[in-house]
Parts: structure tokens; sequence; C-alpha cells
């Protein structure tokens, strides 16, 4: 259909310029009108290129607009061919669910999976040039689990390259006295990384960033302030989150001054990383 269209317009503008040039041709032999049949002929070719400039935009526009049309139509006319009650059902709620991811890109965040997650996150580390500011759960995994482990490695490279880490490990004091845990926080301290203890009892107790509330979460990263990867609190589809938005990071930051604010730097005393404050305040 569309090379008919084509061929059509071709023959319009081919049938165009053979009536301006015989009209041309009549002036200048007929009438013996040389001035005239110059100018049919000069306005004939001028009028054959402007309908075919102005043929070409209108199929052009045509096409965007076809175009345009089944893309916000596709997806209504395909939920309209489901039969099955249960089906269509399941098919909207995938639409809502695609929405909400949709929305989520809209506001400058890609979700990400668990894999995803630990991959952007040692991609980042390796990139960077200054400092990685990391809030993260007190868990045994980072030893054991390969993601985590793997993307740890990639903390180390950062670290020998002079790359600043200040991770800041969320916890309780009772959780602070589990062997494993201790395995995990003694590893970090002696491969330099700057780590700080957060007690959550004396943190806020509700902080809301992007519109969610991360109260139960706090497990992200800033990479030399310009991109920030995060968990999410709640699991689901997605394990969590990367945005470079400027002012999605400076919320970010925000969130990582105020906890900073509560955390406590820390020490090794007898093989065993407790708050710095703490042996101050007993050697005193």
């Amino acid at each position: 259909m569309m090379n008919i269209q084509k061929k059509l317009q071709e023959m319009a503008v081919f049938i165009e310029f053979i009536i301006g040039s015989g009209l041309a041709i009549f002036f200048h032999t007929v009438l013996n009108n040389e001035q005239a049949a110059y100018v049919i002929f000069a306005i004939g070719i001028l009028l054959s290129l402007v309908t075919y400039l102005v043929r070409e935009d209108i199929e052009k526009t045509k096409s965007h607009l076809l175009e345009q049309y089944w893309q916000v139509h596709e997806i209504p006319f395909a939920l309209a061919q489901i039969a099955d009650p249960e089906c269509l059902a399941k098919g909207h709620e995938v639409i809502a669910s695609t929405m909400k991811t949709v929305t989520m890109l809209q506001q400058g965040y890609i979700p990400l999976d668990e894999m995803e997650f630990y991959l952007e996150g040692a991609r980042l580390a390796d990139q960077i040039t200054r400092e990685i500011k990391a809030v993260d759960p007190l868990m045994p995994g980072w030893l054991s689990r390969g993601a985590l482990l793997n993307f740890y490695q990639s903390n180390l490279r950062a670290l020998d390259r002079g790359v600043r880490i200040t991770r800041i490990f969320v916890t309780t004091r009772e959780e602070l006295t589990g062997p494993e845990v201790q395995k995990v926080l003694i590893a970090q301290f002696r491969d330099g990384v700057d780590v700080r203890l957060a007690f959550r009892n004396e943190l806020p107790s509700t902080i809301d960033i992007a519109g969610r509330d991360t109260n139960s979460s706090f497990d992200f990263a800033i990479y030399d302030d310009r991109a920030v990867t995060d968990v999410y609190a709640q699991p689901g589809k997605y394990y969590g989150r990367k945005t470079g938005q400027a002012a999605e990071v400076a919320k970010y930051l925000h969130l990582y001054d105020l906890i900073e604010h509560s955390a406590h730097a820390v020490t090794e005393e007898n093989d065993r990383i407790v708050p710095a404050a703490e042996i101050i305040a007993q050697a005193s």
C-alpha cells in the first residue's frame, strides 16, 4: 500500500511537470511568446517542487502520527482482545506494575534486581576517583555471599587507587557483640575502610527520601556525590535502584549527613571493633 502511494505521488509530480512544460511549449511555438513561455516553465517547475515537498512533509507527519497513535493504543487494543476475565485481570495487574516502573524511570531512577544492583555498585566503584559514602545494615553476608563479596572486592580496588570509603553500619548494641558481625567489622577496618557505627535507637525515628520511608532500610551508597544505589526497604519485584539525577543525589547526601551526625567512630580493642568513645570513657 505504501509503495502504491509513493508511486502515485511520483506520477503526480511527473504529470505536473509535463503540464507546465506543455504550456511553456505552447506559448513558445504557437503564440510566439518566449518570455511568457520561460515564466510558465519556471513557475511550473517551482510548483512541482513545492507540491512534492508538501506531499513528502504530509506523508512524514502522517506516518509519525500513526506511529504515535499505535504506541498509545497498542496496549488497550491488546487488552481488549483478551476474552478470559481472569487473564484480563492479570493483564491489568501487569500494566499497573509496569506503570509504577515507568513512573520511577520518569523520576530518574533505574530499578535493579539483586545481581544487577551489586554489579552496578561494582562498576561505579571501579569508575570513581574520590569517595564512597555508604550506609549499610550490619550483616555477616559480606564474607560469604558471592555478589556482595565481589562488590566488596571492587571497594578494595578503589581503596588501592586512593579512594576514600566511609561505611556507616546501622546496628544495635546487641547485634554488635555477634562473632560473625565482628568478623565483618574487623575485616573492613583493617582493609582501610573508615568504619563507623550508627545505633538504630539513636537515629531519627522517621526519615523520608524520594517519597518513601527508609527507616528500616539504611542500605545505600553515594559515589563521588554524583550517583546513588539504594536497596528497597520492602522486598518486591526489584531489589534496589540507581539514580544519577543531581536533585535526587542531593536528597541522599542530606540523608547521609543526618545518619553520619549520629554515627560513632570506632577503634579495635582486643580483636573487637567498639565505639571509640567507649574506650575513651573507660580510660578516663
